[in-house]
């Protein structure tokens, strides 16, 4: 057969297949681009490259890591030349309310009662600075305390209570560089200019103010009031590239750049912590390029919190296990040490020698910065969507060191460590001049500067937390949270146990309903695995007040905005010995299961509580006493909890969490044999009718399947695998749908390692054979293929 056959493109080279025989042309090269590196460029201070702890406790566990790799993953954070080398750290002044993915503690929970020594954030600031003692330090309230201004944020109180804070750093030994208003609420003009007056009465003239973590919008009035002019620094606005996007457009409006204030993109990114790589690539550069922002902070720094609540994967590392030490380096780490490693605030962008390849944003972009020493540089570029690869040709000139020059690169198509952050073969320059070589789809460093490396410490494997779990929180220091417990409403920290008792006692701290930056809810706090299924979990509690308190279980999933719900169960008591067995979902509708009353249970007594979870079968007590029972299938698995009514000080005590067996059956995820990923909803959907795929195991509760005892494979609680339609044809898609008993929701998990449908005597099956991210499941005749062999992990 004659005529072409095929076309394709290998490495800049078309490939003809015709009639056999291979011809090879060459396909038309790009023309180079020119680039002249000059020192005598104009361009804006360089403030630098963080990222933020808070917005919502995802640092939370991070403290709890046990050594060496709590200190391994903060080398990888903050210690130059060894990971994404954050320059400034931004951190959340709690408030006692949620700000995202849980809720950070005052140090003022009531007024006049300071306590410098709670939380982790001051911890992590210290870690930080003994690793770079010139990293910037920032921080920024989401909510506040309820006594503070009656209830209103904008007042001489809140002033007050971030002196109060500064106060407290100052006794960390820790020195803000930034302070900022209420994060994304807009700002209030009196009060930014009180703010400015109160900081330099009470010694902290030097702290400079960011307005106002919001958007552009502040610029007009910076412009029209001198004297609020003078209380802001720096204008800082959030996601000026869209909020979770690309980031390949960065405009700044024509009132903030003519302010002539210091811009910042002050709150940034908001992606998983390797598939965000490729927008924070652009986002760096083209922050400065587009806008002439001169500081990129990624929200958050770090993923540790459980895939239970919202956002479980984003920052520059995942730390979500402390129980098994368990953590994975990002690689938005790398993007970030991309920059980080090879500058420093203080440097210059120059602006002649910053701009897109070629002038195509679709080729890439690339920034220079000089240092202060006026002789070194770096330049950093993006080849994130360029098409093939490209020259480029630079000139140095303008006072700048023409030594030799040492290339770093990453490589953002690439799921392997290895190459990420290379050091290239260096390059001396010939009378000033160079030429390099770009491959698409990377970041590029091009420096005179030495002293950049990459870690090589690497954690143990995922594991889960095993049971029984128990905590008499006698050894923790007051002020401390126990071990695991993350708080997402209210702030639930160790005190000295009341009524008598000796020791240490777990006391819900917030003594009315705070400030909120979102939905307010419960104070609550969680503690454990999502894929915990039977089990009893048990504690004492005392009541300061007249009002409730809550021992929760099967806690799962944690909703962020809108209601602000929790799937969970829970056992509510109240001090007139009201009780009852209640049902919550992420809606925040409440059903109750069951309920009665006993002997009041008064307040500042204590008493036991205790709930049983086997399969369907739930059963509650009382000071040893089973006071009621429920039969309730909608939540298989989740964690446990402690919560109060609003305002409730109420006292937990000796937790303790035992296995059962029952007939709940098992609870974890779904491997595929050849692509060694997770049976996932994709985008944790809870839609009747969503295909299920293949995804990356990370641990989340859309990847955790429960086996029960009428064979089904439950997710979310209440939600079964299903075929579609109840479908018994090769290629029905695999669905997930309201658990109902029909027999298409009922699986048989056989020795050889295949899942087959009981009413289809199909298997479980990879669409095509397919290992990658987002293949789809389906129902296919078996074949012995490893692509229908599963493993429960």
């Amino acid at each position: 057969m004659t005529g072409v056959r095929r076309l394709r493109l290998l490495l800049g080279v078309l490939v003809l297949v015709v009639g056999g025989v291979v011809g090879v042309a060459a396909v038309p090269a790009e023309a180079a681009t020119s680039i002249t590196l000059n020192g005598g460029s104009a361009g804006r201070v360089f403030d630098g490259v963080g990222a933020i702890s808070g917005g919502g406790g995802n640092s939370r566990l991070l403290i709890d890591y046990p050594e060496p790799q709590r200190g391994q993953i903060l080398d990888y954070l903050f210690k130059p030349g060894y990971g994404a080398a954050v320059q400034m750290l931004k951190i959340e002044i709690g408030g006692d309310t949620n700000s995202t993915s849980g809720a950070e503690p005052s140090v003022e929970h009531t007024r006049g009662a300071v306590n410098c020594d709670v939380g982790y954030e001051f911890w992590l600031a210290q870690q930080a600075k003994a690793r770079n003692p010139d990293i910037k330090l920032y921080g920024l309230a989401w909510g506040a305390p309820g006594w503070i201004g009656g209830g209103n944020f904008w007042s001489t109180d809140m002033a007050n209570y971030l002196v109060s804070w500064l106060g407290c750093a100052k006794q960390h030994n820790l020195s803000l560089d930034y302070l900022g208003g209420w994060n994304e609420r807009n700002y209030n003009i009196g009060w930014y200019e009180n703010l400015r007056s109160t900081l330099n009465s009470s010694g902290y003239s030097a702290v400079k103010i960011v307005g106002a973590d919001s958007d552009w919008g502040i610029a007009n009035d910076i412009n029209s009031n001198p004297a609020f002019a003078s209380a802001i620094s720096v204008i800082g606005a959030h996601y000026p590239c869209g909020y979770r996007s690309a980031q390949t457009s960065c405009g700044v409006p024509a009132a903030a750049t003519n302010s002539g204030k210091t811009l910042w993109a002050s709150e940034n990114g908001s992606d998983d912590y390797n598939s965000g790589a490729q927008a924070m690539a652009r986002g760096i550069n083209r922050g400065y390029i587009d806008g002439r922002m001169t500081a990129y902070l990624n929200w958050p720094i770090v993923a540790a919190i459980t895939p239970n609540l919202p956002y479980p994967t984003m920052g520059l590392v995942l730390a979500s296990q402390p129980w098994s030490g368990h953590y994975t380096v990002g690689k938005n780490a790398w993007v970030q040490a991309q920059t980080t490693q090879f500058t420093a605030p203080g440097w210059h962008y120059l602006d002649s020698s910053s701009g897109y390849l070629g002038g195509n944003r679709g080729n890439g972009s690339y920034v220079t910065l000089k240092s202060t020493n006026n002789s070194d540089y770096s330049t950093v570029i993006e080849t994130v969507d360029a098409g093939g690869a490209q020259t480029v040709n630079f000139a140095v000139t303008g006072g700048l060191s023409s030594g030799a020059v040492h290339v770093w690169s990453t490589n953002l198509n690439s799921g392997n460590q290895a190459d990420y952050f290379v050091h290239e073969s260096d390059i001396t320059p010939s009378g000033g001049s160079y030429s390099l070589t770009l491959q698409p789809g990377r970041v590029y460093t091009v420096t005179t500067t030495t002293g950049q490396g990459k870690g090589t410490a690497a954690g143990p494997g995922a594991g889960g937390l095993s049971l029984p779990y128990a905590d008499n929180f006698d050894g923790y220091a007051t002020g401390a949270e126990a071990k695991y417990l993350m708080d997402w409403q209210g702030a639930f920290e160790v005190a000295g146990c009341g009524a008598g008792r000796a020791g240490r006692c777990v006391r819900q701290m917030s003594a009315q309903a705070p400030i909120t930056w979102d939905t307010l809810s419960d104070p609550h706090a969680l503690l454990g695995e999502p894929g915990w299924g039977n089990y009893t979990v048990s504690s004492d509690v005392l009541l300061e007040k007249s009002g409730y308190a809550e021992l929760m279980g099967r806690a799962n999933t944690q909703s962020y905005g809108g209601a602000g719900g929790l799937n969970a169960y829970h056992l509510r008591v109240s001090d007139n010995g009201a009780w009852s067995i209640l049902s919550s979902n992420t809606n925040a509708t409440v059903t109750t299961l069951a309920h009665g009353t006993v002997a009041a249970l008064g307040t500042n007594r204590w008493h036991s509580l205790a709930l049983t979870f086997a399969g369907s079968a739930i059963t509650a007590s009382i000071d040893g006493v089973t006071v009621g029972t429920a039969n309730d299938r909608t939540w298989g698995a989740g964690q446990i909890g402690y919560a109060t009514s609003q305002g409730e000080t109420a006292q937990f005590d000796n937790l303790s969490i035992t296995p059962g067996s029952g007939s709940g059956g098992s609870t974890g995820t779904i491997v595929g044999a050849d692509s060694g990923r997770c049976v996932d909803v994709p985008g944790a959907s809870q839609t009747a009718g969503t295909q299920v795929e293949l995804w990356d195991c990370n641990g989340g509760a859309n990847q955790q399947w429960t086996a029960s005892a009428a064979g089904e494979l439950r997710v979310y609680g209440s939600d079964c695998l299903d075929a579609d339609g109840q479908g018994t044809t090769a290629g029905t898609k695999v669905v997930i749908s309201v658990c109902s008993g029909t027999t298409s929701q009922q699986w048989k998990v056989n020795a050889d390692g295949t899942i087959t449908g009981v009413r289809s005597s199909l298997c479980l099956d990879a669409t095509s054979a397919g290992t990658g991210n987002g293949t789809l499941l389906e129902l296919w005749t078996c074949n012995g293929g490893g692509n229908q062999r599963w493993t429960r992990g």
